[in-house]
């Protein structure tokens, strides 16, 4: 395959002063970017946590760029707004996640983090009468975030999008009775959430519970 340097100089260049034929483009941008492919579609690529599609996918994935829908607004695109509800209600159904969920079609493994953890953030600080969205961060009560150390990179953008910082761990942890664990958070002494790994071995509280059991400097 190409090298990265090889890649730049066949797709770079300075900017053409007038526009090409439409055909011209694809025909050498196909040209261009065929020595930088790999073979992620294929059965047996095993290089990140990332796959191929089914060929019925790939002709959905056709579809919707043909289309070129809003779903964010019923208003300006009401079947592809109800595919995601659809889509939503069904993987509710297929995890076993109570229906009274709320859902959320994103973009990849960074924004699914951001996702989840923005969430985890506005539960922790509910518990302890702080209201997040109203009042921000600014003198919020702290949030003590408990990672593998093996976590995935995008669990520190996440943290420190979400104003929560990335000096997050990795924080030895202990399991605990639930009750134990209910009555420090019932008399404000913990306030966390438990991340794990992120990506292949996850947690999430109050799935697993879980206490602090290191005092960091």
């Amino acid at each position: 395959s190409a090298t990265v340097e090889e890649l730049r100089a066949s797709l770079g260049g300075a900017l053409p002063d007038a526009p090409s034929e439409p055909l011209e483009v694809v025909e050498a941008l196909a040209a261009a970017v065929e020595p930088g492919v790999f073979g992620i579609p294929s059965g047996r690529y095993f290089g990140f946590v990332i796959g191929g599609a089914l060929p019925a996918s790939l002709a959905a994935d056709w579809l919707t760029s043909t289309w070129d829908q809003n779903a964010g607004l019923v208003v300006g695109g009401p079947s592809a707004a109800v595919v995601e509800e659809v889509a939503g209600e069904w993987l509710k159904d297929l995890l076993e996640i109570p229906q009274s969920a709320s859902f959320a079609l994103v973009t990849g493994c960074q924004m699914a983090h951001v996702t989840c953890l923005a969430a985890a953030r506005h539960a922790v600080l509910e518990r302890v009468g702080w209201d997040v969205e109203s009042d921000g961060l600014m003198g919020a009560p702290g949030i003590t975030v408990i990672t593998g150390g093996k976590r995935h990179v995008t669990i520190d953008r996440a943290l420190r999008l979400l104003g929560l910082g990335s000096r997050c761990g990795p924080v030895p942890i202990r399991g605990r009775r639930d009750d134990e664990c209910d009555a420090r958070r019932g008399a404000g002494e913990w306030r966390g959430m438990d991340v794990g790994n992120g990506l292949g071995r996850p947690r999430c509280d109050p799935a697993v519970r879980i206490e602090l059991a290191h005092e960091r400097a």
